[in-house]
């Protein structure tokens, strides 16, 4: 049995550790201090460095124990230190969860809007006034936001699958945004015809941003999928799950919790469902075994 919260660090993990966070999120030079490692990916649509240094002084004193914020680009990246025990908790992409359910547990998901729901969305510029779905883009420039994302990858490819087409070969060219953000950048400045985005992120911006977004134009959006989630790996024992779960879903509490959740748009956190996300598995079922 492990100590409370985490091993030491390893050197891998260090490597991890947030560039961009401020003196009190980074990692510091104490080594045996012991700290709950909480993973992210560059998804944040407000000022990095600034909320993830309130949001570590939030966990780090509601939890009693330093928090210390790890960042990788790539969903798969984040997934593989989850499973190598190299990280605590993360928050990852519903589609990384459901290849990985065996050996990650959900500890909480965010509400935006009333519901723990979001979609994939199918933006083209707005200038675009012939694409209407993704029957029209035939042979464009198309962004993907990476291959471990449900909403940037694994739905679009479903959808064009539906139409009985190849997505390998169903646009001229394609290529990775390794980021939500990004893609709708893409897709407002014109270097893609079109691009499969989260519905939250496209939607936040909206709110923060109306220059971009009014760039582009949603000519479809898929059924709705359970919000992503933020998960433990195995390691995480479960009285400190639980302590982690019950901070999270009281955020919506207290002013400061309110004030962290407001900066990412969102609710509150609700407890993870598996239910929420039906619809997954069947679709790597389908276009997981499309090589060609």
């Amino acid at each position: 049995m492990r100590a409370h919260w985490c091993r030491v660090p390893r050197p891998g993990v260090l490597l991890a550790v947030l560039a961009f966070a401020s003196a009190a999120a980074a990692v510091d030079d104490d080594r045996t201090r012991e700290s709950l490692l909480f993973g992210i990916t560059p998804v944040f649509l407000v000022d990095q460095a600034s909320f993830l240094d309130g949001w570590n002084r939030y966990l780090s004193q509601r939890l009693a124990h330093p928090v210390r914020f790890a960042r990788r680009k790539t969903y798969a990246e984040m997934s593989d230190l989850l499973l190598n025990g190299e990280l605590d908790s993360a928050w990852i992409c519903s589609l990384s969860y459901v290849l990985n359910r065996a050996s990650l547990s959900a500890v909480a998901i965010p509400v935006f809007r009333g519901e723990p729901y979001y979609q994939s969305y199918l933006i083209v510029p707005a200038a675009d006034t012939d694409t209407n779905g993704y029957g029209d883009p035939v042979g464009k420039v198309f962004a993907y936001v990476e291959p471990r994302s449900n909403t940037g990858y694994l739905y679009p490819r479903y959808a064009i699958a539906q139409l009985g087409k190849n997505p390998n070969r169903y646009f001229r060219v394609t290529f990775f945004t390794w980021s939500h953000p990004d893609s709708v950048h893409a897709v407002a400045e014109r270097v893609a015809d079109a691009a499969a985005v989260d519905s939250y992120i496209w939607e936040s911006p909206k709110l923060s941003n109306p220059a971009l977004t009014a760039k582009t134009r949603v000519v479809d959006a898929s059924r709705s999928f359970g919000f992503p989630p933020i998960v433990a790996g195995a390691l995480l024992d479960g009285p400190e799950r639980e302590q982690l779960t019950r901070l999270l879903l009281g955020m919506s509490d207290d002013a400061e919790g309110r004030r962290l959740l407001g900066l990412l748009h969102l609710d509150r956190f609700v407890e993870a469902r598996d239910d929420l996300d039906d619809g997954i598995p069947a679709m790597i079922e389908t276009v997981m075994p499309v090589t060609n």
